[in-house]
């Protein structure tokens, strides 16, 4: 973590990390389709949030309509996506969430991943029952700091998707330049700890007016050397490895997983993220084109095959 761009021995761990992916990962691009369901002032107040009610970029909540979400699921699906992540806000119902798993089981065949709130064991034995397979939970890089969520609470729901069957995506997120080498490597480590389908690398985006402008972001090719890193720490855990926002650079260096995003972003100032920051599938395809990895692979992170 400590090496500096541009030396040979940086460029040694992202050919490593490379390696590894490219071998284990058997040349496969998986490209996991976000979906944000809805959209509103969020009370939880993320500080790196867009959606966050303090932020003021959001004043009125929209949730995207049955026939719009089947309209993008059945996007993905006819593209190859591997996976559907279904996001909603903090305090998003989760009846709804439930509703729209067991909706869009009935219509797609593409595997269900949820992106909720801190859960118990009997919701998460719902969610498997409404048709998720799995479900994406970090704990975020200051958490209790910049969130008002525990650690301890965070890592609690970690383990309840480990006692009902789902599998837990994970992404060591959302990285700036004035977190410490020491949290974000407590954070890959806990990815490996316990056992995270897919774990990787995701960079802050500070949307204008955001609270941690004064920090600047890092970069797309020092986002690489993390997700090496993050790489070379998983070892032979993971089915996958991401990064995020889709980008080249960590295609070479151990990421094999993009998410294409469509409806709310946290990153986003646009409601609909596909008319703002958000990546298409077709773009994410041909990134892994250009790169040499294989979107149309059968995924390695669900037994499933295309």
């Amino acid at each position: 973590m400590r090496l500096e761009l541009h030396r040979k021995e940086t460029y040694a761990l992202m050919e490593t990390a490379n390696r590894m992916s490219r071998q284990q990962f058997k040349g496969k691009g998986e490209n996991h389709f976000h979906i944000g369901v809805n959209v509103e002032p969020c009370p939880l107040d993320c500080k790196f949030c867009s959606l966050a009610d303090t932020a003021g970029i959001f004043t009125e909540r929209i949730e995207f309509s049955d026939a719009e979400i089947l309209k993008w699921a059945g996007l993905a699906e006819s593209r190859s996506a591997d996976a559907l992540n279904i996001m909603t806000t903090g305090t998003y119902s989760f009846q709804k969430l439930l509703e729209m798993g067991r909706f869009l089981r009935t219509h797609v065949s593409t595997p269900l991943v949820a992106n909720t709130r801190d859960i118990s064991h009997k919701e998460g034995e719902q969610l498997l029952e409404a048709g998720f397979v799995g479900a994406y939970h970090a704990v975020r890089l200051g958490e209790g700091r910049d969130t008002p969520f525990r650690v301890e609470k965070r890592i609690r729901t970690i383990t309840v998707f480990r006692d009902v069957g789902l599998r837990w995506m994970n992404c060591v997120e959302p990285v700036g330049p004035e977190h410490a080498i020491e949290e974000i490597v407590d954070l890959m480590l806990l990815a490996r700890t316990h056992g995270a389908t897919y774990s990787g690398v995701m960079r802050r985006i500070n949307f204008p007016g955001s609270p941690m402008e004064k920090y600047g972001m890092i970069t797309e090719l020092e986002m690489a050397k993390m997700v090496a890193v993050s790489r070379l720490v998983m070892g032979d855990v993971p089915k996958a490895h991401c990064t995020h926002e889709p980008h080249t650079a960590s295609l070479l260096a151990g990421a094999n997983l993009f998410f294409p995003e469509v409806g709310a972003s946290p990153r986003d100032r646009e409601a609909d993220t596909e008319k703002g920051r958000g990546r298409g599938l077709d773009p994410c395809r041909q990134m892994f084109a250009e790169m040499g990895w294989d979107p149309d692979l059968p995924s390695n992170c669900f037994d499933r095959g295309k």
